[in-house]
């Protein structure tokens, strides 16, 4: 799967298609024995943070992010001391949270995600993106980022895993405002698995994602 947070999106497209079938008579949206599902959370007044080891990006002129205050991140993946494996964390942070840009956006082709995706993955990810925008449908909540491993290879190539807390994170509708809520189970819990090559301006892009919701890794 070449796509992030695999969980969201098919919470997504799972409610989608219970509110086609109830809309007519007021019935609810959840759905229990969703394959994977978003974990639900208070919407309180979350706002962003990182942790203050987080790895900065560098040099290049990266795209500004700023994202709305109902969206928090926590990066446990504090610098290794080694140059190449500190900027792939941070370019990966960046990456992460343009996609959530292009979905509070409500475009599948936001320049921001595209500055950091290329090939299948960028393919992958419009596709994720515009499920949401054809649903009308935005990102709320909290998510944990944790469990980083990174190779950094001699040819300008890297291979990044880490783990995804989805436990405080849902599904906003933007017509109604609406938060699906759902429980917390194993697959609030994904792997990813990135590969990412250097660019000539020093960017690590994102070349391919793997993901895996209900990984036994990542559990808590």
């Amino acid at each position: 799967m070449t796509r992030r947070r695999p969980s969201l999106l098919a919470a997504l497209t799972l409610t989608a298609a219970a509110a086609l079938t109830l809309s007519a008579c007021g019935g609810d949206d959840s759905s229990s024995d969703a394959k994977d599902k978003i974990a639900g959370a208070d919407t309180g007044s979350s706002t962003p943070s990182a942790s203050p080891d987080t790895s900065e990006p560098s040099t290049a002129d990266r795209p500004e992010i700023e994202l709305p205050s109902d969206l928090s991140y926590k990066f446990e993946w504090p610098k290794t001391g080694d140059k190449d494996k500190d900027a792939v964390l941070a370019d990966s942070e960046q990456s992460i949270k343009a996609v959530d840009l292009a979905i509070v956006n409500q475009d599948a082709l936001d320049k921001a995600y595209l500055y950091y995706y290329e090939g299948e993955a960028a393919a992958g990810t419009q596709e994720f993106i515009q499920n949401y925008v054809d649903q009308k449908a935005g990102l709320t909540g909290s998510y944990r980022f944790y469990a980083p491993e990174v190779t950094v290879d001699d040819d300008g190539t890297a291979s990044f895993t880490y783990c995804e807390d989805q436990g405080k994170a849902y599904v906003k509708y933007l017509k109604t405002n609406k938060v699906r809520k759902t429980e917390v189970t194993a697959k609030s819990y994904v792997i990813y698995h990135t590969s990412l090559r250097k660019n000539s301006e020093g960017v690590w892009q994102i070349q391919k994602v793997v993901s895996q919701s209900g990984s036994a890794k990542c559990q808590p």
